[in-house]
This record gives structure tokens, C-alpha cells and sequence, in this order.
């Protein structure tokens, strides 16, 4: 009878958090999110965005003025440039998110997992019960959270600035486009990840990073047949949406797709070299 009683007490006890998989890799994104506020990577990087989205349409504006005041014009010289389109600006303010937000975010991101196996962080953290998958998934979601949280704080400042100096751009275009450019740069954070699990120097993972994406964007670009069906397309559908919209929506369906399965297999790649390699030695 004792034990009886003993093991119904048992069976109506709430089951430990812990047990959980879901529960660990919350703790695992909270982490991390901490990780961000005490880098503060929550704040310098979003504003590199903000400062880079209000940049492009202000210096567009006062490009007349800034080439007439140089010093290196004759007397005289009238320059006469036609103001851009609003969408103009927005696309060229997406061209910037290409080179130097991409760069911004990877240098950021370079030591997700390098950094955490090289100080024995990564040791301390697998030899508890915390699977690979909730460790790589929770540092992929951290990254994901900086990265479209830093896009969209600079393209609303740009789209806000383009307003007032450019005319009103729709907004639907602004969120078509918004949403295409953060696929692209998920698919960058995956492929950061993926690196920094594979190479221990965070360094050789920013430089693989930075040249796998360069080499898939100038591979759909030169030959759009073959390759313009992967993620290398994002960033010019990007460009085309905010400045006319999307033309060939069956092609750009495809090239999300086939994005989200190179992602999905890029974080589940990390996971198993990490599973693999000696990070909990």
C-alpha cells in the first residue's frame, strides 16, 4: 500500500522542465540572447544598419551639392544629376545591406561556434543534457533574431528618409522586398553557422562565409540558367521587387524553396560535425 501511494504521489508530480527538448533549447536561445545584450551586439549592430539605411537616400540627395562644393570643378560648372526614383534609393540601399551589412553580420557571428569550442565553452555546455541539435538551433535562431531585426530597423530608417526626400514608396513593396532580403540573409547566417562549426579559427569561417556567398551571387548573375535557381538569386529578386516587383513569381518560388532546404541542411550539417568533432573532449 505504501508503495502504491509513493508511486501515484510520483506519477501526479508535474514532470522537471528539464525533460524537455523544447524547454532546453528555450534556455539555449535565452542564453545566447544574453550573450548578445552583454557583447552588445543587440545594439552596435542594428545601428551599423540604421546608419547605413539613412546614409544611401541622404548622400543620393546631397550628391549635387557635395560634388559642387569638392574643390576640383572648374568655376562655373553647373551639375545637373536626375534625382532617382524612390525605389532607386531603396534598391541601392539593399546593395549596401550586401557588402557591408553582410560583412557586418559575419564578423559578428564568426565565433557562433569556433569561438564557444575553442575557449572549452562548447565542452561545458554538450556533457549536460542539452543535445547538439537545441545547442546549433539555438545559436541559429539568436543570429537569425540579429539579423532581421537589424535589417529591418535600417530599411525602415532608409524607406522613412527616401519619403521625405524622394516621394512615398508603397509599402507593400517595402515588405515584399524586406522579407526577400532577410531569406538571403538567413541563408548567410546558415552557411556562417555551418563554417564555424566546421573550422576552428573564426576568422576562417568569416572568409569562407564572405566567399561562398560572393561566389553564388556572381554564379546566378553570370549564368542564371544553371545557377539562378538557388539562394544566389535572392538579393536580385530583392532588388527587383522593391523597384518593380517580381516578374517570374514561379522561378522566385523555387529559389525560396530550394534556399530553405540548403538551410535546413546547413544547420543539420553543423550539428552533425559538431556531434562528430572533438568539442566536448
Amino acid at each position: 500500500m505504501i508503495s502504491e501511494a509513493a508511486e501515484s504521489r510520483r506519477l501526479s508530480l508535474p514532470q522537471a522542465p528539464l525533460s524537455s527538448g523544447f524547454y532546453r533549447y528555450m534556455v539555449m536561445v535565452q542564453k545566447e540572447l544574453l550573450e548578445l545584450v552583454r557583447s552588445y551586439k543587440l545594439l552596435w549592430v542594428p545601428l551599423i544598419f540604421v546608419l547605413l539605411g539613412i546614409m544611401q537616400p541622404v548622400s543620393t540627395y546631397y550628391m549635387p551639392v557635395i560634388l559642387e562644393h569638392a574643390g576640383s570643378m572648374p568655376e562655373g560648372t553647373v551639375i545637373e544629376i536626375p534625382k532617382p526614383l524612390g525605389t532607386e534609393v531603396l534598391a541601392q540601399t539593399l546593395q549596401q545591406f550586401g557588402t557591408l551589412g553582410v560583412l557586418v553580420l559575419v564578423l559578428a557571428c564568426m565565433g557562433t561556434v569556433s569561438g564557444e569550442r575553442n575557449s572549452g565553452a562548447a565542452s561545458l555546455i554538450l556533457v549536460k543534457p542539452i543535445s547538439v541539435l537545441s545547442y546549433i538551433g539555438s545559436k541559429w535562431t539568436s543570429m537569425l533574431l540579429l539579423a532581421w531585426g537589424s535589417l529591418t530597423a535600417g530599411y525602415l530608417a532608409s524607406w522613412y528618409y527616401t519619403g521625405l526626400l524622394f516621394g512615398e514608396i508603397p509599402f507593400s513593396g517595402v515588405l515584399s522586398s524586406l522579407l526577400v532580403y532577410g531569406l538571403w540573409l538567413s541563408f548567410v547566417m546558415a552557411i556562417t553557422l555551418l563554417f564555424s562549426a566546421l573550422l576552428r579559427s573564426p576568422a576562417a569561417a568569416a572568409f569562407s562565409t564572405l566567399g561562398g556567398a560572393i561566389v553564388l551571387s556572381l554564379l546566378a548573375g553570370l549564368f542564371p540558367k544553371i545557377f539562378g535557381w538557388g539562394p544566389g538569386s535572392l538579393s536580385g529578386f530583392a532588388y527587383e521587387s522593391v523597384a518593380s516587383g517580381i516578374a517570374n513569381t514561379s522561378r522566385f518560388g523555387w529559389v525560396a524553396v530550394s534556399s530553405i532546404v540548403c538551410m535546413a541542411a546547413a544547420v543539420s550539417v553543423s550539428a552533425a560535425l559538431l556531434r562528430k568533432s572533438s568539442a566536448v573532449d
